[in-house]
């Protein structure tokens, strides 16, 4: 997707272009084959290669079948949630609002096409485990764009995303991160105005969770901790976004935000930290191929406006700007038809776990969400600054880092 110079988005604000260019670039055919209802006859499923299935051809076709019964869900949902500020930005104008206004008219195409039950595009949320969490990432969608993909369903297409997320409730999540699927999912169907929604399911998640709180900045993923970027996939921003829609709910709920959202920005502010000096940053943890997807937490406090004081505007743009170049420039991220391919930094298939298929890495688009702010805003209008890592390794002062007290 090209964006014309001389437009709103023009040689000003090239950081700007540069990332609206690549979301819609990664978003597109997803979009454009939902729109037309082919997304399960044009979207390829690639699969990672583990140790025990390496050559063994019946246990890999064994797992893509199992992966194809989930990957377009993960496809939709990861890609909307990312995209959904800047969907729901009413800040904007120009050329990019006429994008703006298109993707957004195919955004709810796409669901139409995912949630009809008529649709040869009709999406699983009835059947498995992992459609819970598929379906999670969808709610977070609408959560985070209330309008444009809430109010303006047509009737129809609100009542059958309705159904769809309600089918989530005949299994149970896993006694870990997974709890907040359950809780996103009831909190969008507050957000859509149904009067059915489980304020327990939230209330377990929140409180199962202030239970794993290990203390500066970090939870553990259910009992366990584990070293990987699950508080920037999953924990954090949905703990936020959850206590956003429905926090007013309930008074020990309200209570609760405080802290959640300054861990969230510990947490962000020790993401920025990690961002080296040329844009890479540690390849730790399970899930790797979400890419820059790792960095959800720290654009979801720079779209919130609420980032750590540690850290301005500018320099957390110029930091992840740095970390999605770094990793696109790399050939082999997609195939030629533009789908996403699993890997970390290009075409490593290896680096997937069993649940990874091409759907999953839709997870990335995360890392897009201060396209939501105005062009105006700091984020974008401030001068190019450089992180905390550039400015440590290159003498240049900066502030020392302390925990969370």
């Amino acid at each position: 997707m090209q964006i014309e110079s001389g437009s709103q988005i023009n040689e000003t604000l090239p950081m700007r272009k540069y990332w609206l260019e690549q979301m819609l670039a990664i978003g597109e055919p997803v979009l454009n084959a939902l729109a037309e209802r082919r997304l399960k006859e044009t979207m390829p499923i690639e699969i990672a290669i583990t140790a025990g299935e390496a050559g063994d051809e019946k246990a890999a076709a064994e797992l893509k079948a199992d992966r194809a019964k989930f990957t377009h869900l993960e496809a939709l949902g990861r890609l909307l949630s990312g995209m959904a500020p800047w969907l729901e930005n009413q800040y904007i104008n120009g050329h990019e609002e006429e994008l703006r206004i298109r993707y957004a008219a195919l955004a709810r195409e796409a669901v139409d096409a995912g949630t009809d039950p008529a649709s040869p595009d009709y999406m699983n949320f009835s059947d498995g485990y992992q459609s819970i969490v598929d379906a999670a990432f969808l709610a977070l969608a609408i959560l985070r764009a209330p309008k444009e993909l809430g109010e303006k369903l047509e009737h129809r297409v609100k009542a059958n995303v309705i159904t769809a997320l309600k089918q989530t409730r005949s299994r149970k999540p896993v006694f870990s991160n997974w709890l907040l699927f359950a809780a996103t999912i009831e909190a969008a169907l507050l957000k859509l105005g149904e009067r059915d929604w489980d304020p327990m399911r939230i209330d377990y998640a929140l409180k199962q969770h202030e239970q794993w709180y290990l203390g500066d900045g970090a939870y553990s993923d259910g009992p366990d901790f584990h070293w990987d970027y699950y508080n920037s996939f999953v924990i954090q921003p949905m703990l936020v976004d959850v206590l956003a829609a429905a926090g007013d709910e309930h008074e020990e709920w309200r209570a609760m935000q405080g802290a959640v959202a300054s861990r969230s920005r510990r947490y962000a502010e020790v993401l920025e930290r990690l961002i080296g000096t040329d844009g890479t940053y540690p390849p730790i943890g399970r899930s790797l191929a979400y890419r820059f997807g790792a960095f959800q937490s720290l654009a979801q406090h720079a779209l919130n406006d609420d980032l750590p004081a540690s850290v301005t505007a500018s320099q957390v743009r110029c930091a992840l700007t740095a970390a999605i170049r770094r990793t696109l420039e790399v050939p082999g991220n997609f195939t030629a038809d533009g789908w996403l391919t699993i890997g970390f930094c290009g075409h490593q298939r290896d680096v997937g776990e069993r649940y990874i298929s091409t759907g999953s890495l839709y997870l990335c688009a995360a890392v897009f969400l201060p396209l939501g702010l105005a062009s105006e805003h700091p984020f974008w209008s401030g001068a190019d600054e450089a992180w905390t890592s550039k400015k440590a390794w290159s003498g240049q002062a900066f502030g020392i880092d302390a925990a969370l007290k």
